[in-house]
């Protein structure tokens, strides 16, 4: 699975003084300690554990699992019994065991240029502990859902923070469609801060520093647990990429001295359209490592990244992940895995993936299929609340054994997989998670849509753009009139993200026999891809050509 040295040809490689720096700094150790995770977790993950407080230890099995729905309830176990909290390991214990208390935890940058704050981790455990009162006198105690209404700025770590630290579980609102009434919502009044371009900028926060914002799973675990549990120091930027100018992130590397930039594909998409000069006036001289995260990075935007922003002396770390793994799955690391612009390289410590086809029989060598993972390591999810059916219907029901992430993958020569993009019915539209059968469902409300399918269709700034197929009832001729109102139905309905970009009149939609639509022959067509590959299912083949000679060559 993982190759006995790393290609020699055809990658690029870290500087000598980064691996001079690295906690991993070559090939062969990443080899010795991946196969020491899957084979020995037990050991691996148990030395890693020593680094934290623990209140009672584990006892039983370290970790235990059954992820085949034939052979019973699909569960996953590890550590079962051990006891501690979150935030008395990144607070308290840095703080007093580790004598971090006066180093800065957060630089926070508002939109603003000039708008800053500075917080320390004894600053923050102070605010973490006054929050947590106040949460306690309104009621709230361990097991409870409190749900979290804030913009990018300290207060929102510190809410996160005093919810860990009496036990109650947090949920951060990325929209307001999000609310549950039967949750506490608690809500940041700015109505006495000078800060107007906050909510304005709300909707925006996937391009901003750690570049993400912290209701996503990445800021969880890379701007809020993940970088106090290891004493470091972050910059949270409330604010646009490209405001007052498009050369705010590069002004802010050289501000703060960042060594470690990580963004999305979307926005570095984004500010590539401006070109190097606005990149070029600051230095970056700071910069060590660039990440990207949310949807596979095109190699033109890659190399953008690593040849400009980096100036082809810092490693870009193309980490493949979910909300529902924790953190990175698949990544390269820095200093020790040859980089292939495009790639997520290998996988992470503890992970085993797999290449399935359709018949769920594992894929050896080169290949291309169905991304899925042979076992659990730590942070992968343990069930979806309140809904275990749910849980096992999704993630492990069409392939008994094996948690399916609804990713396509390819496997090259070298052993380097390739993310390829959702294969189940999610498109990803600028690091938004849209559901086809949403945008679909809301198509065929018009009266005049008998069917519609949705497919992506690569975009150079969003990543995916809505290409949709849409067969009228009879008697109805498609016009512009028809489209202006099939794209301003999807807009009330679902959101202003979720516009169509592309709408082809389809008389026929290709089906297999048993009436399935073939999702990945309109992928093909939305793109003017001729190789079709294999079409034996399709019931009526006179209806491919047809849909090649009416499709969409400019967005509508």
């Amino acid at each position: 699975m993982i190759p006995d040295k790393a290609p020699g040809e055809h990658v690029l490689h870290a500087s000598g003084d980064l691996k001079k720096e690295a906690h991993i700094p070559s090939f062969e150790k990443y080899k010795e300690l991946y196969i020491r995770s899957v084979e020995s977790p037990e050991e691996f993950w148990g030395d890693v554990a020593k680094d934290f407080f623990w209140k009672t230890k584990y006892t039983g099995k370290f970790l235990d699992y059954n992820f085949d729905v034939t052979k019973g309830e699909i569960f996953v176990k590890c550590m079962e019994g051990a006891t501690t909290n979150i935030c008395y390991n990144v607070l308290d214990r840095n703080i007093y065991e580790m004598k971090l208390g006066d180093k800065v935890a957060f630089y926070w940058e508002g939109n603003e240029p000039g708008d800053e704050k500075t917080v320390t981790y004894r600053e923050l455990l102070q605010q973490v502990c006054k929050f947590a009162n106040v949460l306690k006198s309104q009621g709230v105690k361990k097991g409870d859902r409190v749900s979290i209404y804030m913009p990018m700025v300290v207060e929102l770590v510190v809410a996160m923070l005093a919810c860990a630290r009496i036990g109650a579980v947090h949920s951060i609102v990325v929209s307001p469609l999000s609310f549950a009434n039967d949750f506490v919502c608690l809500l940041l009044d700015l109505s006495c801060v000078d800060q107007p371009a906050f909510y304005k900028t709300f909707c925006r926060k996937e391009l901003a520093l750690c570049q993400k914002y912290i209701g996503w799973i990445t800021g969880h675990s890379y701007i809020t647990y993940g970088p106090l549990a290891n004493g470091a120091t972050s910059v949270l930027f409330e604010g646009l990429p490209t405001y007052p100018d498009v050369s705010r992130m590069w002004e802010i590397v050289d501000k703060y001295h960042i060594s470690k930039f990580y963004t999305a594909p979307t926005a570095i998409r984004l500010l590539m359209k401006y070109g190097s000069e606005p990149v070029q006036k600051y230095k970056r001289t700071s910069l060590k490592i660039l990440g990207t995260v949310g949807e596979p990075i095109n190699p033109e935007a890659w190399q953008w990244y690593y040849s400009v922003v980096g100036e082809k002396r810092c490693p870009v770390v193309d980490t493949f992940w979910q909300t529902e793994t924790g953190g990175h799955v698949m990544t390269p690391l820095p200093a020790a895995t040859p980089m292939k612009p495009g790639s997520a390289t290998f996988p992470f410590f503890g992970v085993v993936p797999a290449i399935l086809n359709e018949s769920g029989e594992e894929l050896e060598g080169p290949s291309e299929g169905y991304l899925v993972f042979k076992q659990p390591w730590p942070g992968v999810m343990r069930t979806v609340y309140g809904n275990q059916e749910r849980f096992e219907t999704t993630y492990f029901k069409k392939f008994p054994g094996y948690y399916v992430t609804g990713d396509g993958c390819r496997r090259d020569k070298d052993g380097y997989y390739w993310i390829t993009g959702r294969i189940d019915d999610m498109l990803n539209v600028s690091g938004h998670l849209l559901s086809t059968a949403e945008v679909e469902s809301a198509l065929v409300e018009h009266e005049a849509v008998a069917e519609a399918a949705v497919v992506g269709r690569p975009h150079p700034v969003k990543g995916e753009s809505l290409y949709c197929f849409v067969t009228l009832n009879d008697g109805i001729n498609y016009n512009q009139k028809l489209e202006g109102e099939l794209k301003k139905q999807v807009r009330e309905k679902i959101g202003a993200i979720a516009t169509p970009d592309y709408i082809q009149n389809a008389p026929s939609l290709p089906k297999t026999r048993s009436g399935k639509i073939m999702r990945r022959v309109l992928r093909k067509i939305a793109c003017n891809e001729r190789d079709l590959g294999d079409v034996s299912t399709l019931a009526d083949s006179s209806v491919i050509e047809q849909l090649f000679d009416n499709r969409c060559c400019t967005a509508v």
